[in-house]
């Protein structure tokens, strides 16, 4: 879709080696909330919790509300269903946790104007809908189908051109079980808030958070790739303007430290008393089930394997770890790092792209272990 008002082809701006955060980045980093990090210790994120990440606005979908999803394209028979009808058809719910594709953004040199996310852009959640596949096989996609194209009500323009949110997913992708892609009605066992995509959105488990398209009102498939400006233009991995780059697609692992101790309000800095402490946090993958965390507590220098919970046969929702340590007088930097079964791991060193996307670079975070006795 698309009026377009600029050249889309303009590659998104790099911040200059001394240029803070500026206005618009902070307009933007107001409308959207990262994850506390504190809250990564419920195993399920509560909704006002779960970060968030709205391209433009929010439409205004009052309770009672007709919201017809339509299903066609290269389709045997074309589908509209209402909402009442979706719920009557077969429901699953899957926990699973959702990254955004800049997550890490901010941390990169040069920094590219955006969404300045830190590390804080993810949550878990328990979605409730109804197996995209099973749509799909009630329309009868035809053989020649390549992609299947997701369009949400949301509006506006980006780059010079104006748009509805439209993603794709190949056809093998939208019709398989691993991952099982859902069309969503529920969150968290009550129905979507206007910020997550009320009254549809589509979950795709393993993938990054632009997959999953929110206020869902069309799916159509098609018999050519889908070249929308998400898809196209702005959800690539390129080093330089003239590259064509890769999609992003499958979420890098990653693992969090819950910060210990106690925070200086405005750096955030963690302050904590010598003796035992639980560190503690999550690790996920969306590219393959995870093998093991690690935390260092020095650095990076030295890293030792934490007790990884078992999945409990959540193959797309994080996992608690943990690892006991004795913390000292002085100054020590904390990190934890995640490696899944088929070696992806986080590295130490920046991987850097014009988009700041899929930065799953180790987390450090610095802390003050007191003196014994000492209240300042």
């Amino acid at each position: 879709m698309g009026h377009r008002l600029a050249d889309a082809s303009t590659p998104a701006r790099l911040a200059a080696p001394d240029e803070g955060i500026g206005r618009d980045e902070l307009a933007l980093a107001t409308r959207n909330h990262g994850l506390p990090l504190e809250a990564l210790r419920y195993d399920v994120t509560p909704p006002g919790l779960h970060y968030l990440l709205t391209h433009y606005d929010i439409p205004y979908v009052p309770d009672g509300t007709p919201w017809p999803l339509t299903v066609g394209g290269r389709v045997r028979r074309a589908l509209q269903l209402d909402l009442a009808e979706l719920r009557a058809r077969p429901q699953v719910t899957t926990r699973v946790t959702m990254e955004c594709a800049g997550n890490g953004r901010a941390l990169l040199a040069p920094r590219p104007v955006s969404q300045p996310w830190l590390v804080e852009a993810v949550g878990t959640a328990e979605w409730t809908g109804v197996p995209l596949r099973l749509l799909l096989a009630e329309a009868g996609v035809q053989p020649e189908a390549v992609d299947v194209v997701f369009t949400g009500a949301d509006h506006g323009v980006e780059r010079g051109v104006e748009q509805d949110y439209q993603r794709s997913l190949p056809v093998e992708v939208a019709m398989g079980t691993e991952p099982e892609v859902l069309v969503a009605y529920a969150m968290n066992g009550a129905p979507l808030l206007p910020q997550h995509g009320h009254p549809l959105r589509l979950i795709v488990p393993g993938w990054y958070g632009m997959a999953q398209v929110k206020w869902l009102r069309e799916i159509t498939v098609t018999d050519a790739p889908f070249t929308g400006f998400q898809q196209a233009v702005a959800y690539r991995l390129r080093q330089d303007s003239a590259d064509e780059g890769r999609p992003v697609t499958r979420i890098e692992p990653r693992a969090l430290l819950i910060p210990p101790g106690f925070p200086d309000f405005m750096s955030r800095s963690r302050v904590l008393r010598p003796g035992p402490v639980t560190l503690e946090g999550r690790a996920w993958s969306g590219r393959a089930p995870l093998a093991r965390a690690e935390v260092s507590t020095d650095a990076g220098r030295t890293w030792h394997e934490a007790e990884l919970e078992p999945d409990g046969g959540r193959r797309w929702a994080w996992r608690r770890w943990h690892l006991e340590w004795t913390a000292t007088p002085g100054e020590h930097v904390l990190s934890a790092r995640a490696t899944d079964a088929e070696g992806h791991t986080q590295p130490l060193e920046q991987h850097w792209n014009r988009g700041g996307f899929t930065n799953n670079l180790v987390q450090r975070v610095p802390v003050l272990c007191l003196e014994p006795g000492d209240t300042d």
